[in-house]
């Protein structure tokens, strides 16, 4: 071994202390990640769910899991007061220190050495957070494992993330954790509005929360108080005149129940972000609280005629936020079914679809407002539907038959445009229950035969009053509500997830009808002449400026009244949760008192202006007889509006020219035209069905002279309509006749019928008949006196 001299070892001393240097806080900090990555620290509180209104008032708050009042504190909601106050008192240094205080160690552990028992604990606001997130038996062990975990706790968040999360978790007695809860459930205020006084007696409950029991200890908690504050007095924490003040404030602190307000739609949510401690909904508290207590004594008024619930959305058109969401008159009444959430229950929506069947009808150029149609008895392939009031108004026009809620000319609409098409559209609008049942949906669905909710209904007419354009409701302020793992915005369970709001989709807009096929809609709807207008509401300054729909559902079991204006689209529904029918119940008197009242007192007056023709809409000239392009016999015209490029052009037929004598007595077809001796003549060209309502009224027409009863012709065109029975129908017959009816042309005067190619009677064509066919496969035809027939094939079976 080579001599070394004084100064090599030097070197070499100084060399290896240098590496270890480099190596002894290397090796530690490794040592320190592996450890960190080994036992990883978990933030696993399960927070409890509050919702608020939009402008953060709190609307209803829900238990955690455990059963425990613990309301999520934000940031923001920790004061420079509260922060002051709790760092004086719990941890000077906690914005010095790396989660454990040497000195306050270095001391506690020399007292309690000293005196033989822990008489100190010296723990930081971290360390009580380790402690509160891991509760652990108080022995030195323990301590050694808070320390650690103190440290990793700074590690990996802010001191401002760590003193966020020890506010929400430190107890204060029975299951009320956190200062948010506390601040709530004994003094009824949000944190951020906390007095000094209020704020220390927080301070010190939970070191004792089992001895300071606020509501029930409240003086000798007022003592602890001012014995605090009066060493805030001595540290200058705060001015005299400022510490006098606390001093003298009483002690009111009691527990109070959560808030409970908007229940159905704080329970929706609630189900629907289960991770989420703070839901931020778009209800407006002032329009939700009149919204309610109107619903609330609407109902108290109807239930002497055996009406129990109501339910009530209010959409702002602008921002397409709910603003107010009643789901029944009643939460907390079980006998009535207050809990049931009537604006997503699945109710038959009687004749609220109407409008959008005659926008449809609109936009495929079928009908324009002064086309008319036929409202008397007719047969759609054996449904044969009926008017509210059982009475029939003969040819009306479309916007008489809307903004009067006929039944007969809708059903004739949706015939002619097929039921498919409209099932599409309500598709499109997202009819969950009409896509369950489209296969089975006919004719029928126009008038209630189909499930619909409040909630669809209500934004489908929030589309009219955006120029057809359907866009998708909020009721979150929040595009997108995440989920993440960091204390300051941690949520109920672990982070890293991701929510998207479904309920806010601002980018969803699609175009549901034309804007022209609206603002003709809004313009029939807003019409004050109709039945549907409430009683004692005609002429008087109650009525708002709004275009609505009333609707009824078959057994009168539900009542709806939707309308909407420039800012609000209201929608309201009447009847009983348990299916119960009320003689009394219509859309008019029982629906839309309430939706005037609502608008009323939402919107009276409104400044905001009403509804600008769309760009495409044109006036012209049409006959008042059928709304049709005129003729040059249409001596009777009026204005109508028109869809430009889409709205039909056919000319007007309500006349045909028919040759008859000179005395009107005998018409002719031109294969029996005489050379000489006849004229030519307008009659009416009428629809078989208007002739039988004629007929049957005694209404009186210009009706056709019979025709040459010398013609050998056999006419093919106008030959009897059978309306009963149906063609291709199963009957079931017990001692039962089968009624036998048809619709004829004006100028036919008899029928003949057939069973089975077998003459059975002669008739007239307004005048039914009555038979008893054989069992089996029957062969029916029905024959007018100008040889033309029509044919129908029914099944008959006994009951028995």
């Amino acid at each position: 071994m080579p001599f070394k001299t004084t100064k090599q070892l030097l070197e070499s001393a100084l060399s290896m202390a240098k590496k270890r240097a480099f190596w002894l806080p290397a090796s530690f900090f490794i040592v320190l990640l592996v450890i960190d990555l080994a036992f990883p620290f978990r933030l696993t509180p399960r927070y409890s769910t509050l919702v608020t209104a939009s402008d953060g008032t709190v609307l209803h708050a829900f238990l955690n899991e455990e059963d425990k009042w613990r309301l999520y504190t934000e940031l923001d909601e920790i004061t420079p007061l509260f922060r002051q106050v709790i760092l004086q008192k719990e941890d000077r240094y906690f914005y010095y220190h790396f989660g454990i205080n040497p000195v306050s160690v270095g001391r506690a552990l020399v007292k309690n050495l000293t005196t033989g028992r822990r008489t100190s604990g010296a723990s930081t606001i971290t360390m009580q957070v380790v402690r509160l997130l891991e509760p652990r038996k108080r022995t030195y062990r323990s301590k050694i494992i808070e320390i650690l975990r103190a440290m990793q706790l700074e590690w990996h968040y802010s001191k401002d993330e760590i003193l966020q999360l020890y506010l929400n978790l430190i107890p204060y007695g029975s299951n009320v954790e956190g200062i948010k809860s506390a601040s709530m459930l004994y003094f009824g205020k949000l944190p951020q509005v906390l007095s000094l006084a209020e704020i220390t007696t927080l301070t010190i409950i939970p070191n004792r929360p089992s001895s300071l029991r606020l509501g029930r200890k409240n003086p000798y908690i007022a003592q602890e108080r001012n014995k605090w504050l009066r060493r805030f007095a001595k540290a200058g924490l705060f001015d005299s005149k400022v510490i006098e003040d606390a001093l003298r404030e009483p002690l009111r602190a009691e527990r109070r129940e959560a808030p409970k307000l908007a229940p159905h739609l704080a329970i929706r949510l609630c189900k629907q972000y289960p991770q989420l401690p703070i839901v931020r909904s778009t209800l407006v508290l002032a329009r939700q609280t009149q919204a309610e207590q109107l619903t609330r004594n609407y109902v108290n008024r109807l239930r002497s005629i055996n009406i129990h619930n109501a339910a009530v959305v209010v959409i702002n058109n602008e921002t397409m936020n709910v603003e107010a969401y009643v789901g029944s008159a009643d939460f907390n009444n079980p006998y009535d079914g207050g809990q049931v959430d009537g604006v997503r229950a699945v109710r038959s929506p009687g004749s609220t679809l109407k409008p959008l069947l005659y926008a449809v009808g609109f936009d495929k150029g079928l009908i324009t407002p002064k086309t008319t149609l036929n409202d008397v008895p007719a047969n759609f392939g054996g449904f044969e539907p009926e008017n509210f009031d059982r009475r029939f108004n003969g040819k009306v026009t479309v916007e008489f038959a809307l903004a009067n809620s006929l039944n007969i000319p809708a059903v004739k609409v949706l015939s002619d445009l097929t039921p498919s098409l409209l099932i599409e559209y309500l598709k499109k609008a997202d009819f969950q229950t009409v896509k369950k049942q489209s296969t089975g949906l006919g004719l029928s669905m126009i008038l209630g035969g189909c499930g619909v909710t409040l909630e669809e209904l209500t934004r489908l007419f929030a589309a009219f009053a955006h120029e057809g354009q359907l866009k998708g409701l909020h009721y979150t302020l929040d595009d997108k509500l995440k989920l993440t793992s960091s204390p300051a915005l941690l949520l109920k369970g672990e982070g890293g997830k991701q929510v998207t709001n479904p309920q806010r989709s601002e980018g969803v807009k699609e175009r549901l009808i034309s804007p022209e096929a609206t603002y003709l809609i809004t313009n029939i709807l807003t019409q004050v002449t109709r039945p549907d207008l409430p009683n004692n509401f005609d002429n008087t300054y109650h009525l708002p400026r709004i275009a609505w729909k009333t609707g009824t559902s078959y057994g009168k079991k539900d009542a709806w009244s939707i309308g909407y204006n420039r800012r609000f689209t209201v929608g309201v529904w009447v009847g009983n949760f348990s299916g119960a029918g009320v003689p009394e119940l219509n859309g008019a008197n029982t629906a839309t008192p309430l939706l005037f009242d609502i608008f009323n007192t939402l919107d009276y007056n409104s400044p905001t202006g009403w509804f600008k023709s769309a760009p495409d809409v044109v006036r012209r000239k049409v006959c008042a007889e059928s709304g049709d392009v005129p003729s040059e016999f249409c001596t009777h015209q009026l204005l109508d509006y028109a869809i430009m490029g889409v709205s039909s052009t056919r000319k007007c037929q309500h006349l045909k020219w028919m040759f008859t004598d000179p005395v009107g007595q005998c018409s002719y077809c031109t294969e029996c035209l005489p050379d000489s001796g006849y004229v030519k003549k307008l009659y009416p060209n009428l629809a078989p069905e208007l002739i039988a309502y004629y007929e049957l009224n005694r209404v009186p027409y210009a009706k056709i002279p019979p025709h040459n009863p010398a013609c050998t012709r056999v006419l093919e065109v106008g030959a009897p309509v059978i309306i009963s029975p149906n063609d291709g129908s199963e009957y079931f017959l017990e001692g039962q006749q089968l009624q036998l009816a048809c619709q004829a042309a004006n100028d036919v005067k008899e029928v003949y019928w057939y069973l089975n190619d077998r003459l059975y009677q002669k008739t007239s064509p307004q005048k039914p008949l009555f038979v008893t066919p054989p069992l089996g496969k029957v062969k029916i035809s029905c024959s007018d006196d100008k040889g033309r027939n029509t044919d129908v094939r029914i099944t008959v079976q006994s009951v028995r």
